[in-house]
């Protein structure tokens, strides 16, 4: 798998309570993430798909075996405005 396009980084977004509740309240995004990126490849693939600055990429692994990614969003751009664009909200 190569790393160089953003598809291949950010897998898919995380659509839970605490997600929605991270989008509105934290300016945060939730997404699960390749296991070989990572903080600043996750911080490029957000800037590159969603056309924002990210401010700071906290990153986990799951008890499922996933990486899971918290995106925040400098204070000028909306994460529910991208939430909507992605059909989370």
């Amino acid at each position: 798998m190569r790393l160089n396009d953003p598809w291949n980084i950010v897998v898919k977004p995380v659509i839970t309570e605490l997600a929605i509740e991270r989008i509105e309240k934290e300016n945060k995004l939730t997404f699960i993430v390749n296991r070989m990126a990572n903080k600043r490849l996750v911080k490029w693939a957000v800037e590159k798909l969603f056309d924002v600055k990210v401010e700071k990429v906290n990153v986990l692994i799951t008890p499922r075996g996933e990486k899971k990614a918290y995106v925040k969003l400098k204070p000028e751009f909306s994460a529910a405005d991208i939430a909507t664009k992605l059909g989370v909200l």
